[in-house]
């Protein structure tokens, strides 16, 4: 569900089920969210909801931080996303499910973790192909820092968030500490598949995440 290497196409479509971030995403439970032992290497203290987090934002950094709400459409102008989103959940081994293959423009929230524009950080994620076609997040690593998106939200807000980095990690050495710290302000990852394709395990190498935080 990542970026394609330049030797892959985005619209070649591969067999079998795209996974999101392989053996890393295993630690998602445990070191981004409350009620788990963290690990070692972990930094500060996970929380699910990001409640408690705006006093400790700084407000020269971020926009105001909202209330927990689920959202409802991303918009991402300049890769041309407009995409609503599903809820996704973590399987039986411990990682993230991704959304539905079916449906190549839908992303998906862990709606058991923070909110988009909440105090936090909240993951998003979406394929970068199908067996058929690209995906949502097929041009995700056209996007840098200052480049703009937005959730709109099921209260109706709009939250607005400007991109700070992008980098694509191999899936056998993924940062999951970095990637899902806990954060005082509200942050949001976008995550996809990158890299080559690896027939084998029908699966991509590596995975793309796009840091970005509420403007």
């Amino acid at each position: 569900m990542a970026a394609d290497s330049p030797s892959t196409p985005a619209g070649s479509g591969h067999g079998g089920r795209l996974t999101l971030w392989g053996v890393a995403a295993v630690f998602l439970a445990v070191s981004m969210f409350g009620g788990h032992q963290q690990p070692d290497d972990a930094p500060g203290t996970p929380r699910a909801s990001g409640a408690g987090a705006a006093a400790s934002a700084d407000p020269r950094q971020t926009g105001e931080a909202l209330s927990r709400s689920a959202p409802t459409r991303l918009r991402i102008p300049k890769i041309a996303v407009d995409a609503p989103f599903t809820t996704l959940s973590l399987g039986a081994s411990g990682q993230l499910q991704p959304p539905p293959a079916a449906d190549t423009n839908l992303v998906g929230w862990y709606s058991d973790g923070v909110s988009p524009g909440e105090p936090g950080t909240a993951i998003i994620a979406g394929h970068v192909d199908t067996v058929t076609s690209p995906a949502v997040f097929a041009n995700l690593d056209e996007l840098e820092p200052g480049d703009r998106f937005s959730v709109e939200r099921s209260d109706g807000h709009t939250a607005e968030f400007v991109v700070d980095d992008a980098e694509t990690f191999a899936k056998d050495d993924f940062p999951s500490e970095r990637v899902y710290a806990d954060a005082s302000r509200p942050e949001v990852r976008l995550i996809t598949c990158a890299g080559d394709y690896d027939h084998d395990v029908r699966d991509y190498t590596d995975n793309l995440v796009v840091f970005a935080h509420l403007e």
